[in-house]
């Protein structure tokens, strides 16, 4: 299996996530943002960071970028991709997933470990995940405000495409457990073919012992996992 890491002008969680995947033993290269070849890969990470320094809003110029134009057709083909947190708002600018991501409502940039409880049980990234369980993730984001209209909402309800909602370490998704205000504590979703995931927390930052935290290694294995079956 081989892992394209998609590097903008802005990303920073980059080699966080060459990192973390690595670690998984598989082959891992970085795609340029000009470039027009995913070099044959079979998952392509849209990483973190401040992508062209999130003019107009975040990821709307990246959306446009070269390489986009092939991941958005690697996704059309039921490739897998994954973008995680400014990964996740170019997905959405690109319409690859539903909603939008909005300023936090508490107009800060935020910067901590929270919780995460998996929802859906169909979707690669979650289904094998223990949904009894809180999972501690690193959040960093200023625009992670998830929102999407009623009908759009009732959808990925429905549809079972919400991936993860933020909540406590008992696992209860309380009104005091999101961090950024976002609708229902949505903190991920997958489109409705469910070969495509976003989410605003970073596993990539909590999949290793060295870092005291390897809850976001559970999650990054379990799409490794189904990809590779």
């Amino acid at each position: 299996m081989k892992v394209g890491v998609v590097v903008f002008p802005g990303s920073n969680c980059d080699q966080d996530a060459v990192d973390a995947f690595e670690s998984f033993d598989l082959s891992v290269v970085k795609l340029w943002h000009k470039d027009h070849d995913l070099q044959g890969c079979d998952l392509v990470v849209l990483p973190g960071g401040f992508s062209y320094g999130d003019y107009l809003r975040t990821g709307a110029v990246a959306r446009f970028s070269p390489i986009m134009t092939e991941v958005i057709a690697h996704a059309n083909r039921g490739g897998y991709l994954m973008g995680i947190c400014n990964g996740f708002q170019i997905l959405a600018e690109a319409q690859l997933v539903p909603g939008v991501l909005l300023r936090n409502t508490s107009q800060q940039y935020v910067c901590k470990n929270i919780y995460l409880k998996p929802q859906s049980t169909s979707a690669l990234l979650t289904a094998g995940l223990d949904h009894d369980r809180a999972y501690k993730i690193p959040i960093a984001h200023g625009d992670g405000c998830y929102f999407a209209n009623n009908e759009a909402l009732a959808r990925l309800n429905d549809n079972d495409q919400v991936l993860f909602r933020y909540c406590d370490e008992a696992g209860n998704s309380t009104d005091a457990a999101n961090p950024n205000g976002s609708l229902d504590n949505i903190a991920g979703v997958c489109n409705d073919r469910r070969n495509v995931f976003g989410m605003m927390p970073h596993p990539e930052r909590a999949a290793d012992a060295a870092l005291g935290n390897t809850d976001g290694r559970y999650i990054l294995e379990q799409l490794l996992t189904a990809v590779l079956a």
